[in-house]
């Protein structure tokens, strides 16, 4: 255990790292974007929708790399993309290249579908029951992240007169360098042959199962709720409420908090609890996020949203990654996760669109009222699973939630 317990720890800086990297991109990129458009601010958050774009794109192809070469091999893979990406992005702001910008963004992107599989990472070297925790204390490391995000954001956007913000990405091309020599630290094992040579369902059987549907279904819909309320929220407090960067700082921050710290026990709740309960509590922060959201424009409300929005994310997300690992074995693992992932991606893409076209349409109010349709099928997916579970009565069914 101590082996293991060694390599969530690692795995959890690198969560710092990478969770720091998008934090100052939430932060930073839709008013990068808001400053260099010149066609039309509507699409002011397509850096956000490249990042997001991205990874959606790449979530298969680092399944299948993962898969061949191992996860420690392809996240150095990964952070040499986003240092490369990064690095472009630097020249998108001295330039004031708008769709180079965006390309640096995209390949940011591409990393995070690598970063992404660090929670699975922990997940498939731990035993059942430390499973859970293992996810979570990993996702825990985005705590820390927090503050260092948003807090670099802040202090380093106007470090370089006349390039607002050009700053923020110089800092974010040396946490990626940094985070690159804790990858080389891990030592995860290639899942051996034997297990790999054994048969394996096809992906369409996996993906019918009614537990497999809620853990994709609670992934995808409150991570793409999140991201088209947190894309739209600097934009909407700094260009169309008049709020200070500082408070759109100390927003953030505490939505990344919310995100992040109920890793901590989120584990521990679902092994007591279980899954279904945790979800159903996300489900419920999700829409106080959004009624916070419709009700008012004050900073009060801003912070509250996107506090309650942080915390339906993580039991929503958290809950239903632990969820899928119920669902494939050894030797489904990689098609399994990256079906996930690429699922959940693909949607957020489209969220993180939408949040920019409907904040300049219809307002910050107008973001709200567009995440309730989402959560109206999230509700209704997860109401099926519990009259499917009831008519099944089955043990192991029970046992999985």
């Amino acid at each position: 255990m101590n082996y293991v317990k060694k390599n969530v720890m690692i795995l959890s800086f690198c969560q710092i790292f990478f969770t720091s990297t998008t934090s100052v991109l939430a932060l930073t990129a839709g008013l990068v974007g808001y400053q260099l458009v010149e066609f039309n601010q509507a699409y002011a958050t397509i850096p956000i929708s490249a990042m997001v774009i991205g990874t959606a794109l790449s979530t298969a192809p680092v399944a299948k790399l993962m898969s061949y070469k191992g996860k420690k091999t392809a996240f150095t893979i990964g952070n040499i993309i986003a240092i490369t990406g990064c690095a472009i992005c630097i020249l998108g702001i001295y330039f004031k290249l708008f769709w180079f910008f965006t390309l640096g963004v995209f390949l940011i992107g591409c990393f995070s579908a690598f970063a992404h599989q660090y929670r699975f990472a922990a997940a498939d070297i731990a035993n059942q029951n430390f499973k859970p925790k293992a996810i979570s204390l990993v996702l825990a490391g985005g705590v820390f992240a927090a503050y260092f995000g948003p807090e670099i954001a802040s202090r380093t956007s106007n470090y370089f007169e006349n390039y607002i913000y050009l700053g923020s990405y110089t800092a974010v091309l040396f946490i990626l360098i940094i985070s690159i020599f804790f990858i080389r630290l891990i030592n995860i094992p290639i899942l051996e042959l034997k297990k790999l040579s054994g048969k394996s369902r096809k992906l369409i059987d996996i993906i019918k199962q009614p537990l497999f549907i809620l853990s994709v279904s609670s992934s995808t819909v409150g991570f793409s709720v999140m991201i088209l309320l947190m894309t739209a929220t600097p934009i909407a407090m700094i260009e169309h409420c008049g709020h200070k960067l500082s408070d759109a700082k100390f927003v953030i921050q505490w939505h990344i908090v919310a995100m992040f710290a109920p890793s901590f026990f989120t584990g521990s709740l679902i092994n007591y609890f279980g899954n279904l309960r945790v979800i159903g509590l996300g489900i419920v922060f999700m829409f106080i996020s959004i009624l916070m959201a419709i009700i008012g424009t004050d900073l009060i409300y801003f912070w509250l949203s996107m506090f309650f929005l942080g915390l339906g994310w993580n039991f929503m997300f958290v809950g239903g990654s632990t969820l899928l690992t119920s669902t494939y074995t050894v030797n489904e693992t990689s098609k399994s996760q990256g079906f996930h992932d690429f699922v959940v991606f693909y949607f957020v893409a489209i969220s993180s669109i939408g949040s920019g076209v409907l904040l300049e349409l219809y307002g910050w109010n107008g973001v709200g009222f567009g995440a309730i349709p989402l959560m109206i099928f999230m509700v209704l997916i997860f109401l099926f699973v519990l009259i499917y579970s009831d008519k099944e009565g089955k043990s192991s069914d029970k046992s999985r939630l």
